[in-house]
């Protein structure tokens, strides 16, 4: 059998690792709803546990509420202290994934979205499966990586949720 190895053939050349933001206090204890304590305490156990895995992201995008904006500064802080951090108005729980797709530059390395469901599930699913079917099952502070290979194919290359920490 002659051939290329799959590796080699699909050489990824972006992760885009979506997170949502961390468990964020209600409504009725505070109307920007900050994260709560164990939001906070998900979050730095995420940024932690990444920082030995040779991820290197150079932007993290989030939607400008106060739990994704959080969230974004606690990963900066504890995983890429070098990160540039933006605000982007498309990534709201109800807004189109293509609007924000198209935005991002196809040349940039590794990106952290923080944002809201059902935006970063619908985001994974218009990627990876070019549907609306809902193949990731976000909590609050859970974290999915894909990547993109050099045909702009994207998969799913792991998910980790808080409660696994």
């Amino acid at each position: 059998m002659t051939g290329k190895r799959a590796t080699e053939k699909d050489t990824i050349e972006m992760k885009l690792l979506l997170m949502q933001h961390g468990e964020a206090l209600s409504k009725q204890e505070d109307t920007e709803r900050p994260l709560s304590d164990k939001g906070c305490n998900d979050v730095k156990r995420i940024a932690n546990f990444l920082r030995n895995t040779h991820i290197n992201i150079n932007l993290v995008i989030h939607s400008g509420k106060k739990r994704a904006e959080q969230t974004a500064i606690l990963m900066i802080k504890n995983l890429a202290s070098a990160a540039d951090i933006e605000t982007s108005n498309l990534i709201n729980p109800n807004d189109e994934v293509a609007d924000f797709f198209t935005q991002l530059a196809p040349d940039q390395n590794d990106i952290l979205v923080v944002g809201h469901l059902p935006f970063m599930s619908n985001l994974v699913s218009q990627l990876c499966c070019k549907n609306n079917l809902a193949i990731v099952s976000f909590q609050p502070g859970s974290i999915v990586c894909i990547e993109n290979n050099e045909n702009k194919e994207w998969h799913i290359n792991w998910m980790i949720r808080p409660e696994l920490l």
